[in-house]
Order: structure tokens, then C-alpha cells, then sequence
């Protein structure tokens, strides 16, 4: 160990009281914002996870053009290809097909253009959860023929209720007109209010049949094991349907291009989320202002001391710069070790935040909040704590620079 090291640690508890609420300022923001990073990023994944469960999915094999133009002529013409490149990718949890054709909807009172989805009752339970958003009624059976699933806002829009009847009226695949009939088996409340006036979903056999779709689907719908395996998934299935003689006709699309609205919302709150933890910062950063100024203040005859007998200024400042990187580098030590412990408990535990349960079910999201620890959430708070602190420590370590020895030991 060096002088200038030795030299540093007696001067850190020279005044133990101040150098411990220093150290104790800098490991309380550590913990708050390794707490506060991983709380952030886990609420993300749970919003992400929750918003593609209810209509989007992880990812979908559509026709190219057709996430931007809605055409029921865009089409996926062999959906079992595709089912089975997701049925040999092994991250793939579970997948789907749709179809989906704008059309009119009427009830004996009112008529509304909707948004008619046709969907495998079966397949469907395992990717969405809009079988368990089913508020009045029951979910479809797989034998189903000419029932159908309503929003809650639609089915208020249009004043029906279970077992009324709906004339759907259309245009099919082929330019035909599509129309059929259909009685109200559920009545469905996700939360999302575009999401729960615009659409009815009708078992896709029937959907096949009433548009002209000759067994084609609009998107086939994936599911990952978890939200880190959509990359691979992407990569992998993008390669498996160009096997399959795709030519450029159908694409992958994960999460973020279908929902760009979500990763918008994330990251404005991201943004806010940062200036609260830059504030943070910067009030730490003034906590170690102040010491090392005091500390200045309090040591300048010493100073003045050892400058008349040959120190260099540039070596007091080297001593008050590992000074206070002692001091920031042990309280960040101390806040990550025991923001770890706090955020892995609750990690385990999770959080149950009071009197917003029912809040969190209207929008498919689970009333048990957990953070979620990680490298970077672990990392980054202390990181930027430490460049902060090393930083502002700057200035009273340049400023005794300009002492003089004669004024400094007179104490001027």
C-alpha cells in the first residue's frame, strides 16, 4: 500500500462522524437507485408481457405490407408451414393464427365498423389472455360455429347483452360479400379501451368460411418463453420461412414494430425516470462537495505545512482525490450489497401495491409487482454515482492548488 494511500485513510477518519454520513449518503442513493433501476425494468417487462398477451403477441408472421395497410388480400396462404418452423423452435412457448377483415357490425338499435377477428379458440387460450378477460358469458368452445366475443365498450355501444344476436356485414377475400350471423356468447373487458370498443373476435373456421379466406390467415401469432428469447425467435423464424419458399412475401415482426406506441411510453418514462435519479445524484454530489470543502477549511495550516517543506500541490491534490474515491467507492460497495439483498427479497416476494388491484386487472396486469435484478440495474445507478462524486470532488482538490504556503499556515 502506497503512502499517498496510507496518508488518505487516516485523514477519512480523522473526523469519523462527517466521513460516515458521507459514505452513508453515497450507499443510500446506491440502494435507491439499484432498487429503483431494477423496480423500473421489471414493471417493463411485466407491461410488455401483459400488452402483448392481450392482442399482439411476442412476435407475427404476416404478409409484407400488411401491418401498415390492413388488406384482407395480404394473406399467410400456408399457415401449417409456418406453424410448423414455430413448432421446431424451441423458445417458441406457443402460437396462434388470426384473421382479421374490417367490417359492419349491427345490433336491432345500432350498426358500428369494427375490427371482426377471427381466432382458433384452442390455440388462442395458450397465446392471449382474453379467455381470462371474459367478464359476462363464457369463452368459445372449439366446436363453435356462429357465436362470437364482444367488448365490453362495443357491446355497450351497440346495446346487446349475452345471447343477442349481431349482423356482420363485409367484404371477402375474393371480393364476394361477406355477411353472417352471430349470437353473443361473451363479453370481454381488457382494459384498453381502442381494444374494447373496436373489435369481436368469431372462431376462425367460421371467419374462413364467411370471407372466401381458402384456409389462409392474416398473422400467425408467437408467444416466446420469456421476453430475452424474441431476438432469437425473430432470427430463427425469419430463416425458417425463407426455407420454406417465402420469396420475400412474408415478414417477422416482433413486439416493438407492432406496438411502437408502447416502446414510446417506456421511454418517456424512462426519461422522467432519469432526471429523478440525476437529481439524486447531484444531491449526493453536493454531500461530498461539502466534506471535502470543510475539510479544506479545517486542514489549510497542514496543508500550508506540508507544501513549505516540499509537497507539490499536484500531490495534496492526488491525496484528496483518493480521498474521496475511498469514501464514494465504500459507499457504493455498501449500497449495491444491500440494494441487492432488499431487491432480490421482493424479487422473490414481490410487491402488492394497496388498493390498486382491481386498477391492475382492467389492464391485464398481475396486482404483485416484482423488480427485477440485473447486471445493469445493479450497475449503472452506482456507476453514475461514482463519476459524479469523482468529478465534483474536482474542485476542492484543484483549489488547493492555489494555496500559498505562507498564507495557508497563517491561516489567511
Amino acid at each position: 500500500m502506497s503512502i499517498d494511500i496510507k496518508m488518505a485513510w487516516r485523514n477519512i477518519w480523522r473526523n469519523p462522524r462527517r466521513s460516515i454520513l458521507t459514505i452513508s449518503a453515497i450507499a443510500f442513493a446506491s440502494v435507491l437507485l439499484v432498487f429503483m433501476l431494477s423496480w423500473q425494468f421489471g414493471s417493463y417487462d411485466t407491461m410488455i408481457n401483459s400488452a402483448v398477451k392481450i392482442h399482439t403477441g411476442h412476435l407475427q408472421v404476416q404478409a409484407r405490407g400488411y401491418n401498415d395497410k390492413k388488406s384482407i388480400r395480404l394473406v399467410v396462404s400456408d399457415p401449417a408451414a409456418v406453424g410448423n418452423v414455430l413448432d421446431d423452435t424451441p423458445e417458441v412457448a406457443a402460437h396462434t393464427c388470426r384473421a382479421t377483415a374490417f367490417s359492419l357490425v349491427s345490433s336491432s338499435e345500432r350498426t358500428y365498423g369494427v375490427m371482426v377477428v377471427g381466432i382458433d379458440p384452442v390455440r388462442e387460450a395458450g397465446v392471449s389472455t382474453l379467455k381470462k378477460m371474459i367478464r359476462q358469458g363464457s369463452y368459445l368452445s372449439e366446436d363453435d360455429t356462429d357465436q362470437a366475443l364482444v367488448g365490453e365498450l362495443l357491446a355497450r355501444n351497440l346495446k346487446v347483452g349475452l345471447g343477442d344476436e349481431l349482423v356482420v356485414l363485409g367484404q371477402g377475400r375474393d371480393g364476394s360479400v361477406a355477411a353472417t350471423v352471430v349470437k353473443v356468447k361473451g363479453i370481454y373487458r381488457s382494459g384498453m379501451d381502442e381494444f374494447d370498443r373496436s373489435s369481436i373476435n368469431i372462431p376462425l373456421k367460421n371467419f374462413q368460411d364467411v370471407y372466401a379466406m381458402r384456409g389462409a390467415v392474416h398473422e400467425v401469432v408467437a408467444l416466446g418463453k420469456s421476453l430475452e428469447y424474441v431476438p432469437e425467435i425473430k432470427k430463427a423464424v425469419a430463416a425458417g420461412i425463407e426455407d420454406i419458399g417465402n420469396e420475400g412475401h412474408l415478414v417477422v415482426l416482433d413486439w416493438m414494430e407492432l406496438m411502437p406506441g408502447l416502446i414510446e411510453a417506456i421511454q418517456m418514462d424512462l426519461y422522467s425516470g432519469f432526471i429523478f435519479y440525476l437529481i439524486l445524484i447531484v444531491v449526493v454530489a453536493f454531500s461530498i462537495l461539502n466534506t471535502f470543502l470543510m475539510a479544506i477549511f479545517e486542514r489549510t495550516r497542514e496543508f500550508g505545512v506540508l507544501l513549505a517543506i516540499g509537497t507539490t500541490p499536484g500531490r495534496l491534490s492526488k491525496l484528496l482525490l483518493i480521498e474521496s474515491t475511498i469514501m464514494t467507492i465504500a459507499g457504493i460497495v455498501v449500497g449495491i450489497i444491500a440494494g441487492s439483498l432488499v431487491t432480490g427479497y421482493f424479487q422473490v416476494h414481490g410487491i402488492v401495491i394497496s388498493g390498486t388491484s382491481e386498477l391492475m386487472r382492467q389492464f391485464g396486469l398481475p396486482e404483485r409487482m416484482y423488480p427485477q435484478l440485473s447486471m445493469l440495474s445493479a450497475s449503472i445507478g452506482p456507476a453514475a454515482v461514482l463519476v459524479i462524486t469523482f468529478l465534483t470532488a474536482l474542485y476542492p482538490a484543484l483549489k488547493v492548488r492555489r494555496l500559498r504556503p505562507v498564507e495557508a499556515m497563517a491561516g489567511i
